[in-house]
């Protein structure tokens, strides 16, 4: 029942912005629109902007799910391209009212999920430190949420595809590239890890 709630909550949000700016929303309006009262808002969430990291947070991991190995993370990162898209209304709301900061790290979470995914895929066999796979990770991760941020920023006028496709060429065997060199000999132990 508490998923159920979250996501009509979340609707209701979402509806609400087609209207007005998240700055304008009322936590009255959300359960006036919901058909719940405020003290169920407030069991689930802080406040509105809680429950907008809530709902892109969700948004994300459903985009990504199952698409976290080599053959489908480009199918993941556009579909997280999409369910932005599709949210356009709620994440350029989102985007202005939320600091930037909040905006990266939801990114952050999403895309290190996905990248952690495809490395631990393409390592397995070899003697990689988890810190090499974190900073492998974080390489791409940055590199990725960039061209979202800008995306977002430019008002999403350019194709998910184009954008996706364009990323795919150009990283196109750069991780398994990175993995091998930072790949350890087992015979060395000393070696910082």
């Amino acid at each position: 029942m508490s998923q159920t709630t979250k996501r009509a909550l979340e609707t209701s949000l979402k509806k609400l912005l087609l209207k007005k700016p998240i700055n304008k929303i009322t936590i009255s309006d959300i359960t006036d629109d919901c058909g719940v009262n405020r003290m169920t808002f407030y069991y689930h969430f802080t406040d509105i902007y809680d429950l907008a990291r809530w709902a892109c947070m969700e948004d994300a991991e459903q985009a990504i799910a199952n698409n976290k190995t080599y053959d489908t993370w480009q199918q993941g990162f556009l579909n997280i391209f999409n369910a932005v898209l599709e949210n356009k209304p709620f994440i350029k709301n989102v985007y202005h009212a939320l600091d930037r900061e909040q905006i990266e790290n939801y990114l952050n979470t999403q895309t290190h999920e996905l990248l952690m995914g495809v490395i631990e895929e393409q390592a397995t066999g070899m003697f990689i430190s988890e810190k090499d796979k974190e900073f492998i990770a974080d390489f791409f991760k940055y590199a990725f949420n960039g061209i979202m941020l800008k995306w977002i920023a430019d008002d999403m006028k350019e194709d998910p595809k184009y954008i996706v496709d364009r990323v795919s060429t150009l990283i196109h065997g750069d991780i398994s590239y990175a993995l091998n060199a930072f790949r350890k000999d087992k015979s060395l132990s000393n070696d910082k890890k």
